[in-house]
């Protein structure tokens, strides 16, 4: 290929070609898509690269994009195809009088190129944590073991009250679902391996949370569901590990919360009390 640390800058992005992989570097600037921003740098081996286009962009530039192998990159097997194209982590945009550099590196990276297919593993790392975001209806927090989910008042149903915080090892899930921000009912919801088919709305299901205008925006959301979808192929199955004794006034705001869903009827007297007295256990 060509000269080790070779650099090809782009838009928003730079391209450094190694002898077995392509460091993307991405570009931190204020214009830069906040996804960028927020993955900072990754390294993509040749092994998970299934081919590479220079197409004709937008108001004077082309376009090279690294296209990976099915099954190799965890961010997009989690966005499954739901990312804008200004959006992608693949593209880099230049300048279109840079086209003849451009079709250079195309070609050297397409002599190294050797396989095309699904892999059965994930070949490029995933977004490192500890992560976190705020979606409409709670906080979600991943680290690198557990999923915490922890509602907030003023945004979460009677249903996800009534079941409490939540909190699930990797090794009680199957996969992820991300619907993304951008589009209607938008939410990451948890794939438990032993509850089938999600049969509930995102907003009623206490394996998930909701988005909303400024909650779980793309690249806060995303690069967490990435990060939890690569724990959980590489995990086994294991008991759920129980949730960590909390606050005393986080406990009696929700008994406090609990009565208000009481009074207004949203509550049974005996979904009241069992509640209220698995509160107090966790004393």
């Amino acid at each position: 290929m060509s000269r080790m640390g070779d650099v090809l800058a782009g838009f928003h992005a730079a391209w450094e070609f190694e002898s077995d992989s392509v460091l993307i570097r991405y570009e931190r600037g204020i214009r830069a898509p906040k996804l960028f921003q927020a993955l900072g740098e990754r390294r993509v081996p040749l092994e998970a690269i299934a081919g590479v286009t220079l197409t004709r962009g937008k108001r004077g530039t082309v376009v090279l994009r690294m296209e990976p192998r099915p099954g190799a990159d965890p961010l997009m097997e989690a966005a499954a195809g739901q990312l804008k194209e200004s959006g992608d982590p693949y593209r880099l945009v230049l300048p279109a009088d840079r086209e003849v550099l451009a079709e250079y590196y195309a070609d050297e990276l397409r002599a190294l190129l050797t396989e095309s297919g699904p892999v059965d593993r994930f070949l490029v790392k995933p977004p490192e944590g500890p992560l976190s975001f705020k979606a409409y209806d709670g906080k979600a927090t991943f680290d690198g073991r557990t999923v915490n989910f922890r509602w907030f008042w003023t945004g979460a149903s009677s249903a996800k009250w009534k079941a409490g915080d939540q909190s699930f090892s990797v090794g009680e899930l199957n996969g992820v679902e991300w619907r993304s921000p951008e589009v209607f009912e938008g939410h990451l919801r948890l794939l438990r391996r032993d509850a089938g088919t999600p049969g509930v709305q995102a907003d009623q299901d206490p394996a998930a949370v909701v988005f909303g205008l400024g909650y779980g925006p793309v690249h806060e959301s995303l690069p967490f569901a990435a990060a939890v979808l690569a724990a959980v192929r590489t995990s086994s199955p294991v008991a759920a590990v129980p949730a960590p004794r909390r606050d005393p006034a986080d406990i009696a705001e929700r008994i406090r919360h609990l009565g208000e869903l009481h009074q207004a009827g949203l509550v049974t007297d005996e979904e009241f009390s069992v509640k209220k007295a698995e509160l107090l256990s966790e004393l």
